[in-house]
């Protein structure tokens, strides 16, 4: 275990042995108040790839020239652009090619997901989340209660934490869900809760689910691309992510979808079906009957969005160089550094904050969420006016997300030094 200190000369040291440091090079950091930002909320939006430009430019290029050809005639024709990403986003949440499929947004994926996996019957209809889950995952899931005909007060069963916890015990997540055994339909937590940064134990949750006859699928808008996901052989159901936050795709970018090949193609899956999830082979045949295509691909609806599309091939692609094994490596010793650098300054007793993040490196991913008990929206404010970007989230909590593609040791060095000269 690195032995960690709070001095310039140590980060500086840190940042030269990383075999990943040039990859901070690959990303626009945004100026703020004048001066290069010490950017550390890649959690709710990720840094634009330079690259980024080059692919867009491409679509460009083949619309202005080709116009509609571009559909065939495209250097990389539109008619099969979702097929561009599928490898690398497989790479990204530990899936086979054929259970990943990029298109959407996330929430209009999730109602996709829950038309297919949240089937509620008389005695089976209720549906487990995390409390404080996203809104839109409670909005979501609300929604799809009322569409059958439920109350959500009945039907959705949130899991809070014990007394004086901030973070779900994993022991506690299972006897709920046995709790319920009888009346669950469907378990749908977010992978990592984007408020405590809690990292979720997905394979024991979709274990005990299935162990009592309910589904399980997961909101990873936190998780893919900041921690190691292996959703085929965790035998998850479904999974939704977005690409803006961690994947660097742009605010709205396109969503991506896991469906476990055991549902791939079953035929007595219900589905909302649209003409790009129709057999690719026949799908300008303009046939009445649907035939969906093999796996998660048969849950598109609508044509590929080129643009969007394109900036998500260009942080792919810088995925795939760097890898996951190594980026989350990485992560772990960045944000071990962060802890340790807020530790040496709550330890100053200058002022009180509280990491509700789980300490245990395989519960969390590079987000710490710092309870701050006096005074927190100054300090944020604070840190903003000293180009320290990071996030606040109502009522007490700054969100400091570490991300290993481009952020360094300095950075968490110089937000410490900052974050000590505060004065409330």
């Amino acid at each position: 275990m690195t032995a960690y200190q709070f001095s310039e000369s140590f980060a500086k040291e840190m940042d030269a042995q990383d075999a990943l440091s040039s990859f901070r090079n690959e990303f626009h950091i945004p100026v703020w108040k004048g001066k290069e930002s010490i950017y550390l909320t890649g959690n709710s939006l990720g840094l634009q790839p330079k690259s980024a430009r080059e692919f867009v430019e491409q679509e460009f290029l083949d619309w202005q020239n080709l116009g509609v050809e571009g559909h065939t005639e495209a250097k990389n024709p539109w008619l099969f652009y979702h097929h561009f990403l599928t490898k690398q986003a497989a790479e990204i949440v530990g899936a086979q090619e054929k259970e990943v499929v990029i298109m959407n947004n996330l929430t209009a994926n999730l109602h996709l997901m829950m038309v297919s996996f949240y089937r509620p019957s008389k005695a089976r209809y209720k549906l487990i989340i995390e409390g404080g889950a996203f809104p839109s995952d409670q909005y979501a899931v609300d929604s799809q209660a009322k569409f059958h005909g439920f109350d959500p007060k009945d039907a959705i069963i949130e899991l809070k934490p014990r007394q004086g916890e901030h973070t779900l015990r994993t022991e506690d997540i299972h006897q709920t869900i046995r709790d319920h055994a009888d009346e669950l339909a469907l378990v749908m937590l977010g992978g990592v809760n984007y408020y405590t940064g809690q990292a979720y134990d997905m394979k024991s949750i979709a274990s005990v689910a299935h162990e009592v006859g309910a589904l399980c699928g997961f909101d990873l808008a936190h998780g893919a691309g900041n921690i190691l996901l292996n959703l085929h052989d965790w035998e998850v159901d479904f999974a939704v992510w977005c690409s803006y936050k961690y994947l660097n795709s742009g605010p709205g970018g396109t969503s991506g979808v896991f469906v476990h090949e055991k549902h791939g193609n079953s035929a007595d899956i219900p589905r909302f079906a649209g003409w790009w999830g129709h057999n690719e082979k026949e799908r300008f045949l303009m046939k009445r009957d649907f035939i969906p295509m093999e796996g998660a691909q048969g849950w598109q609806l609508s044509n590929a969005q080129i643009f969007p599309m394109a900036i998500h091939r260009a942080s792919l692609d810088i995925f795939h160089r760097a890898g996951m094994k190594n980026l989350r490596a990485k992560s772990e010793k960045l944000t071990g550094y962060l802890e340790f650098v807020l530790a040496e300054i709550a330890n100053s007793g200058k002022f009180g904050f509280e990491v509700i993040t789980p300490q245990n490196p395989n519960e969390r991913g590079c987000q710490l969420s710092v309870l701050v008990k006096e005074n927190g929206k100054k300090l944020y404010e604070y840190l903003k006016d000293n180009s320290a970007i990071v996030d606040w989230r109502e009522p007490n909590v700054i969100r400091i997300a570490p991300v290993p593609l481009y952020n360094s040791f300095l950075d968490i060095y110089r937000l410490g030094k900052i974050i000590k000269s505060f004065e409330a």
